[in-house]
């Protein structure tokens, strides 16, 4: 049996999460379990709503049973352990490892709401006039945002860009072109309103973030700045491992516990069967209109609303490691397949991580808009070590409705070095103390 431990410091530092080992450790014995064939790994979470109970079991599939079906017996498991909750004095960290070894047959077997800053506007300026004395400064200055929320960071940038270029005297604002892109219309148009002081230099993009070339395509080798604040750790998000020089992809099945589903099903006077169906239904148009097409289900939005709300607290994920037979038959994007994660999956012994799917689509797809003097800055929850991923747990977690995954720095900066592009990471300025990070990316000198 192997343990690893990942948050050391959290450790360390709390005497609870250090007592809890003693408990594991008489569950694991007491459990029948086949100690040869299960690995432990144990985590500090800290987002206090998250997928995962305190303990649960991930299948380890065996070559030939990554067919999705769920046939198949593993070839061993591993315990996933919350540190956190087992040092929280209610948690029964015993009963919590019995029941998940029990319950898989084991034993058998700080976005941001700052404004860009008037230094990134000042490094425009700086660049632009570089250009100008070169008699090399396009007609149209092109600044692209990706997820403009409401409109709050557009409205910040471009007041304070025109303040600074009525001082410079440049005649820089003239010029400029400021793009707005968002997945939503309705995002859209509020960030519109927010900006509607400055014009035709604001335009609306309706696009989809994952695959930008065919919004924004014209714009290739043109953008001096794209700007991206908390976009990535929304975007899909695959995790993939290496155990004992073997690499796995992570399958992720949601589910409500039986429990929750029956208790849901009582709340709000539901036949079970009917929960999976509604809530399919409740993403696609909404709680308003979901209260309008079966009220006899819900009196009023509130109440579709609070459906939602209950829904979202109980779920869970089931998840098991299926083998990856060749790293170059995983399709990372469209344009990228799992090869580009080997350097990283062989770096340093047994590692879990977040592949970023969504957000290395986005990244390479941005890469090609930029000016040969643009930049790309993204504010977001950044990995910037893989060794990070030996240490510390960094998703999915709950926030907001939606789900958080924080993004693989270091293979985000690997794509960007194959295609010529430098990437630094650094503290986000507003917040050094948070746990965003900075991205620029920008062409190699």
């Amino acid at each position: 049996m192997e343990i690893e431990v990942r948050p050391v410091r959290r450790l360390r530092e709390s005497a609870a999460a250090q007592a809890a080992f003693g408990p594991l450790i008489g569950a694991l014995a007491a459990s029948g379990a086949d100690l040869t064939r299960l690995r432990v790994v144990c985590d500090w979470i800290q987002y206090r709503r998250n997928f995962r109970d305190t303990a649960m079991i991930r299948p380890i599939l065996g070559t030939g049973t990554g067919d999705g079906d769920g046939d198949g017996a593993p070839e061993a498991h591993e315990l996933a352990i919350d540190l956190r909750r087992c040092a929280e004095g209610d948690t029964d960290v015993a009963a919590a490892v019995s029941s998940a070894l029990a319950g898989a047959g084991a034993g058998a077997a700080a976005g941001t709401g700052t404004g860009t800053g008037r230094d990134l506007i000042l490094d425009l300026f700086k660049m632009w006039e570089e250009l100008a004395n070169r008699r090399a400064l396009p007609d149209e200055l092109y600044v692209l945002e990706l997820g403009v929320g409401n409109g709050g960071q557009a409205r910040t940038f471009l007041d304070t860009f025109t303040e600074l270029d009525r001082r410079h005297g440049r005649d820089y604002y003239r010029r400029l072109r400021y793009l707005m892109g968002d997945y939503s219309s309705h995002v859209l148009d509020r960030a519109r309103a927010a900006v509607a002081h400055h014009g035709d230099h604001v335009s609306g993009l309706v696009l989809e973030a994952t695959r930008l070339s065919g919004s924004v395509g014209f714009l290739a080798g043109k953008a001096f700045c794209v700007y991206i604040s908390n976009v990535y750790d929304n975007l899909p998000a695959d995790e993939v491992a290496s155990i004992r020089g073997r690499a796995y992809l992570v399958q992720v099945r949601s589910f409500l516990p039986g429990a929750d589903a029956d208790a849901i099903a009582a709340r709000f006077g539901l036949p079970r069967d009917d929960i999976a169906p509604l809530t399919a239904r409740l993403l696609r148009i909404g709680p308003e209109l979901l209260a309008e097409s079966v009220p006899a289900r819900f009196g009023d939005t509130s109440q579709a609303t609070a459906f939602w709300q209950a829904v979202w607290s109980s779920l869970r994920q089931a998840e098991r490691y299926v083998p990856l037979e060749g790293l170059d038959t995983y399709p990372v994007t469209p344009s990228v397949t799992g090869e580009i994660l080997r350097s990283l999956l062989t770096a340093e012994g047994d590692v879990r991580m977040h592949v970023s799917n969504g957000a290395l689509s986005s990244f390479a797809d941005t890469l090609p808009l930029l000016h040969p003097f643009g930049r790309l800055v993204c504010h977001d929850l950044f990995t910037t070590a893989h060794e990070e991923y030996h240490t510390g747990f960094y998703g999915p977690g709950k926030y907001d409705g939606s789900t958080v995954n924080w993004v693989n720095g270091p293979l985000l900066a690997l794509l960007a070095s194959r295609r010529g592009f430098d990437v630094r990471f650094a503290p986000f300025k507003q917040r050094p103390g948070s746990n965003i990070k900075t991205l620029t990316a920008q062409v190699r000198d």
